[in-house]
């Protein structure tokens, strides 16, 4: 095949080793064929694939101009750049936990919500004359935020710098920023606002719409989502074997009960079930209240099944 799917990861940092880490629990290590400066690589164990080392912003860049086809990055980047009708969310991948919120001073005591925010824009103005600023580098995501709970009455300061310190220095009153533990935002003085909370974001697997996607580059797709799906599959699932002589009445709805699945059934009783990992140590304890001696609960490294959902979720957006 000479054309090649495209898959940016982040450049650097807990990002990027999450990510590779991430795709080598699927089996497909993320290899940097020069070292750590090459800014391209390959996916090990798919072939087919090239692999771009671009900063987070650049591969929500490339995604919605249709130059990568998968990339990594945050939910909070997709929406800042508005490229919600150019990418698909396909999968969360449980790390890069942070939340884009409102902030303002503590000492702004009876500011408590954004109702009482819009209360402050609209008498900053009469008493001073100026609009209340809110820095921040989320400008779309803001306008759009502070428009569904009616607050007009305010100036954006774009920040290039550490947007928490911006009120501290004079250069706004209220900030939008990210934030994973709140912990900076306390230290310069700030709270959160109780319906502040503009987008709880983690990194996503997240899939290019405009992008070429020919019949070659489905296949390769389908084989990276498949092994992805598989995964995620065996990591949030656990196997379960009991024997069981009689089964009880209502059985196979006592089993929908704790989200489980009939995988199969043997002619001596022995049964095989899927259930969610949180369910299955009350699982194992209720078959052993239908008679079963003993349970066995292990967990596999993939499961793969007749059924893609990613893949699904991927041509179902194509619309093909």
């Amino acid at each position: 095949m000479s054309e090649k799917l495209v898959l940016a990861v982040p450049s650097k940092g807990r990002l990027q080793e999450n990510a590779n880490a991430f795709f080598a629990r699927a089996g497909l290590a993320v290899q940097q064929a020069r070292g750590a400066r090459d800014y391209r690589g390959v996916l090990g164990g798919v072939d087919n694939v090239e692999v771009a080392f671009l900063s987070a912003s650049e591969i929500v860049r490339n995604l919605a101009s249709g130059a990568v086809h998968f990339g990594i990055t945050g939910e909070d980047l997709v929406v800042e750049a508005e490229a919600q009708d150019k990418v698909e969310l396909l999968t969360k991948l449980g790390f890069g936990h942070a939340n884009v919120v409102v902030a303002v001073p503590q000492a702004w005591i009876d500011v408590r919500d954004m109702d009482d925010l819009d209360d402050v824009a609209l008498s900053f103005r009469a008493r001073r004359g100026m609009r209340m600023r809110v820095a921040t580098k989320y400008v779309n995501t803001t306008r759009a935020f502070f428009r569904d709970h009616g607050v007009t009455d305010y100036h954006i300061v774009e920040s290039l710098g550490a947007t928490e310190g911006a009120p501290a220095a004079g250069l706004a009153e209220v900030i939008v920023d990210i934030t994973s533990t709140g912990a900076t935002l306390v230290a310069n003085g700030l709270k959160v606002l109780d319906d502040g909370v503009i987008l709880r974001s983690e990194a996503n697997l997240v899939a290019s719409v405009t992008a070429p996607w020919s019949p070659d580059l489905r296949e390769t797709a389908r084989q990276i989502l498949a092994r992805i799906a598989a995964e995620e599959e065996a990591r949030s699932t656990r196997e379960l074997v009991a024997t069981l002589h009689s089964e009880p009445d209502g059985f196979a709805k006592s089993l929908d009960g704790f989200g489980a699945r009939l995988r199969r059934r043997n002619a001596d009783g022995r049964i095989t079930m899927f259930a969610p990992k949180a369910q299955a140590p009350a699982l194992a304890d209720w078959l052993i209240g239908q008679g079963a001696e003993d349970v066995i609960v292990r967990q596999s490294d993939y499961v793969f099944t007749a059924k893609n959902p990613l893949y699904e979720k991927l041509v179902t957006r194509l619309g093909a």
